[in-house]
């Protein structure tokens, strides 16, 4: 129970198949809540339905399949709320993807459950670090990252929305 005597539910991850439905349901979750910031910021507009789906087929699901990559999805209790992908861009470096928590789980530690469960999957994958990029708007991840120990590195690829990187050392 919490403090306010209400119960609090677990949360469980597991490694899904990117083209599952729960999977995929997370994954326009999260392309539309990123293309929408993104537009709201540099077009005063939300993102339309055409934009999402070019979004979504424009991110390769395959990237996160193993052998060398995995989707992990988060449940919070019953309900499916989150997803981390992690991919090896090279046999002692993976990368964290599309990590994403619905907005109604939120502040329940759904987000540290997934990065946490991301690095030990790196681990697993024989990953000594682990990078991402995000913008510079998405402060809340950012603020995850440097919580977790991510310490900002340079630039280890070209995108137009990759702002800032970061990277972290594994055990």
């Amino acid at each position: 129970m919490s403090d306010t005597g209400t119960l609090r539910l677990p949360w469980a991850v597991s490694v899904e198949p990117p083209g599952s439905p729960d999977a995929m349901a997370l994954l326009r979750d999260y392309y539309t809540e990123v293309a929408d910031r993104y537009f709201a910021l540099h077009e005063g507009r939300r993102s339309t339905p055409e934009e999402i789906d070019e979004g979504v087929a424009a991110y390769p699901a395959g990237d996160l399949a193993p052998p060398d990559g995995l989707l992990l999805v988060a449940r919070h209790g019953a309900v499916v709320a989150g997803c981390a992908g992690v991919r090896l861009l090279d046999a002692r470096t993976a990368e964290l993807k599309q990590m994403y928590v619905r907005t109604a789980q939120r502040g329940s530690g759904g987000a540290s459950t997934l990065l946490t469960a991301a690095e030990r999957a790196a681990v697993r994958m024989g990953a000594e670090r682990i990078r991402l990029d995000t913008r510079l708007d998405l402060v809340e991840a950012i603020a995850l990252y440097r919580r977790h120990g991510f310490v900002e590195i340079d630039p280890y690829h070209q995108d137009r929305y990759a702002e800032i990187f970061f990277e972290k050392r594994l055990e």
